[in-house]
């Protein structure tokens, strides 16, 4: 197996209260895809739960710091798993399924006696399960027929047998009968007040909850006579609710008095301890750490809340890379696992990036048709060129020399641009791809390069007499390509799943493997020696092959999402994987001697 040295994980942030700071002050947990991830604060170390056969809707940790359970989606009619982990061995405990199509909340009770789940709207029915057991006590509807579905659950903190739901229009008290195998639902009065409930959580004496709304307020609702009894502010927005131990008295809510921004919406607020650091989670996949006293935020973890279409290294460095994605071009730092550069532009998708040899500038494809090359320190634009191709730019690259890009486009051409020091110009268009170009490599004395497509075939072409040299036909789309470091043969694959072996001279197959059981190969590297490559696709797994043998000498299992791309760095290092739920993660190349 790879083994994950580092990572760099997009947190999901569009999922409510997804991020939560354990008990033990030491670790937060969040959501991607279908993993739960666990992640030391101090360290940066992560550790990956698995279990999941679908995205993770939703998460909890147990007031003890004993227990994690974990939700998630399903396909509609089919039962959605809830998964209990014993956070201590990170082992999976039990899977209970009972709910269809989707885990919508879960709660612990204090004592961790049970643990409530809630279904999702085509499902609508809230479950008590005993958590010693690891079976069900009872059920109920979780909202009323004239009232919207419930949306969270949220439980006492001092009583095992009750809890709240509420949701569109809906806030309800349940109590728990043990005996009866029963629970007994009241609905809370809000009098005129109609809202939609997003998030909610309970005063510590259990005598009031909170719950924030979609319309901008948080209710208090008294526990006792079912009545709310405040509500506010009326300006702002809140999409989570967070109560320091301690902190939550029965009083006035108070007004709005100090307040910082942050990127994209907040989707969790969980606190460390008592209450003196705060972590947010947001939809645009940020994490900050606010320090309470000072009321100053640290942003801590960002990646991509999008699918990362490729990711590059600079000539000669494990120290650097590039990732794309929609909207944005990021630099990042390994050594210390950290972003560097941002290069934004807005409601554009990048499709495939490069450096520029001598380190002077990235260059990169996009959807409006453009190529666009920026300085790498700073990420000032240098040049574009406008209209490069007529739909999308889809790939490019790089000749050794920095005085040609080639570029290919998603009507299928290939064309190679002359690069100057104030100048860029159409040199030639190849013309013989009737689909998408994919991937182009160019051999290292810039004459040659190969393109791969979606129509089918791989030509490798004579870039100096632009002319084709030979044409490989399969019947697959062609996702990737490679030549081997000594350039007499190259490496292709892509949706038949196949690792095709190919002789550069003639194009006559050399020998073909079966890279993956289920799903596309979408990329591919290989090691400078040309002993080992990697490969990872839809099975969301990355293969570390032995070329000459060609067998897979080990595999990573770590990513929720399908593999776009992969590098394995300068110096064999670290390889490098991204994919389409914004995850980067870096894998400690082994030690194969």
């Amino acid at each position: 197996m790879l083994n994950t040295d580092l990572s760099l994980l997009s947190l999901a942030g569009h999922i409510p209260c997804g991020l939560i700071c354990h008990p033990d002050k030491e670790h937060i947990l969040y959501p991607l895809g279908c993993t739960v991830v666990i992640q030391e604060l101090d360290s940066k170390k992560q550790t990956f739960l698995h279990g999941h056969t679908n995205n993770v809707s939703c998460i909890v940790v147990s007031r003890d710091g004993m227990y994690v359970a974990s939700g998630q989606v399903t396909f509609m009619g089919f039962k959605a798993d809830i998964i209990l982990w014993d956070f201590q061995t990170k082992e999976l405990l039990a899977r209970l399924s009972l709910h269809k199509g989707r885990i919508e909340g879960l709660a612990f009770s204090p004592n961790n006696l049970y643990l409530m789940s809630l279904g999702g709207q085509d499902d609508d029915s809230v479950v008590v399960w005993q958590v010693g057991k690891r079976e069900a006590v009872c059920g109920s509807p979780a909202s009323a027929c004239r009232s919207g579905s419930a949306t969270i659950v949220v439980c006492s903190s001092c009583r095992d047998e009750m809890f709240v739901t509420a949701g569109n229009g809906t806030i309800r008290v349940w109590e728990l009968d043990l005996a009866n195998r029963k629970i007994y639902p009241t609905e809370c009065q809000t009098g005129q007040l109609r809202r939609v409930i997003t998030c909610g959580k309970m005063a510590d004496d259990d005598n009031y909850f909170y719950v924030g709304t979609s319309s901008g307020d948080v209710l208090k609702v008294n526990t006792n006579n079912k009545l709310m009894t405040d509500y506010g502010p009326q300006k702002e927005k809140f999409s989570s609710v967070s109560i320091s131990r301690g902190q939550c008295q029965a009083k006035p809510l108070p007004s709005l008095n100090r307040k910082i921004q942050v990127q994209g919406a907040v989707t969790s607020l969980t606190c460390r301890g008592q209450g003196h650091q705060i972590f947010v989670g947001t939809n645009e996949c940020q994490i900050y750490r606010l320090n309470y006293t000072a009321f100053k935020e640290e942003l801590i973890t960002a990646c991509h809340k999008e699918a990362v279409h490729d990711i590059i290294f600079p000539l000669g460095t494990s120290d650097l890379f590039a990732t794309c994605s929609k909207n944005d071009i990021r630099v990042w730092h390994t050594p210390k696992n950290r972003e560097l550069l941002r290069i934004v532009i807005p409601n554009m998708t990048c499709h495939a990036i490069d450096f520029m040899r001598d380190g002077k500038s990235i260059i990169s494809a996009w959807n409006d048709g453009k190529i666009r090359a920026f300085m790498p320190e700073t990420g000032r634009l240098m040049y574009v060129i406008n209209h490069a191709h007529s739909l999308e730019v889809t790939a490019i690259a790089a000749t050794s020399d920095c005085k040609r890009i080639i570029s290919g486009g998603g009507e299928g051409q290939v064309r190679i641009w002359e690069i100057g020091e104030r100048t860029h110009k159409l040199g030639e268009v190849l013309k013989e791809h009737t689909s998408a170009v994919s991937c182009i490599k160019i051999k290292k004395d810039d004459r040659e390069c190969v393109t791969a497509s979606l129509d089918g075939t791989c030509i490798i072409w004579d870039i100096v007499r632009f002319v084709r040299k030979q044409m490989i036909l399969a019947n697959t789309l062609f996702k990737c390509v490679c030549y081997h470091p000594e350039e007499y043969q190259i490496l292709t694959s892509g949706t038949d799943r196949r690792i095709g072996y190919w002789e550069v001279f003639d194009g006559s197959a050399i020998r073909e493997l079966e890279g993956s059981v289920s799903g596309s190969i979408n990329g591919m590297d290989i090691t400078s020696d040309g002993a080992y490559f990697v490969t990872g696709g839809d099975d969301h797994l990355v293969k570390l092959w032995d070329y000459n043998e060609g067998a897979v000498t080990h595999v990573g299992v770590g990513h929720s999402g399908n593999i776009t791309r992969l590098k394995v760095c300068p110096g064999n290092k670290y390889i490098v994987s991204v994919s389409a739920d914004g995850a980067i993660l870096l894998w400690k190349y082994p030690d194969l001697h």
